[in-house]
């Protein structure tokens, strides 16, 4: 499709927009993706929140330069799509990580998470984390471990002054009842 000069502005525009609103950007390379696997792919990530476009390479560099985004130049070549997501950058790699090990045709080229370039390494090690609600529960539970053990110390020394009042108790109601047998 032969497109304006002005459209391909718009789009570069549209683009550098989505940049500047985006904390986390994946760059990724999906060649041997047909588009049932590429659409597949959209629909997970935008269920974990993410976006994600196809761009070509000469748009994305003039977008990345308007939105003052570096780091991910050295990326742009072959088929690009770029995986934009807000201030978590976990959900979106482990969509991108998950997806590459089942069909192995997506390559994760290299992220950028709040400024910070990351090789593709890097990101899949991102994805391998527990997401933020896992790690607040596993926080809590931390939390709760010695605090239910104080608990449980303090139910068993209750249960023990428990045993010993009714043992004393039983003592002293046969030592009564022997007193007055007699």
């Amino acid at each position: 499709m032969i497109r304006t000069k002005a459209q391909k502005q718009e789009m570069v525009t549209a683009l550098a927009e989505r940049l500047r609103r985006s904390r986390t950007v994946y760059v990724t390379d999906f060649t041997g993706l047909d588009v049932a696997k590429l659409t597949q792919l959209r629909r997970r990530l935008r269920q974990a929140g993410v976006e994600y476009v196809v761009v070509k390479n000469t748009l994305a560099l003039r977008a990345l330069g308007d939105a003052q985004v570096s780091g991910l130049e050295p990326h742009l070549a072959g088929p690009t799509g770029l995986a934009l997501a807000g201030a978590d950058p976990g959900p979106a790699a482990k969509v991108l990580a998950d997806f590459t090990k089942e069909f192995e045709r997506l390559a994760i080229k290299a992220g950028l998470v709040n400024g910070r370039a990351m090789t593709s390494d890097q990101v899949k090690r991102l994805a391998a984390l527990p997401t933020r609600k896992e790690l607040l529960a596993q926080l809590g539970g931390a939390l709760q471990a010695p605090m239910a053990g104080v608990v449980g110390a303090l139910n068993g020394l209750l249960m023990n002054m428990v045993g010993v009042l009714e043992g004393l108790r039983t003592k002293r109601a046969e030592a009564g009842d022997a007193g007055t047998a007699s």
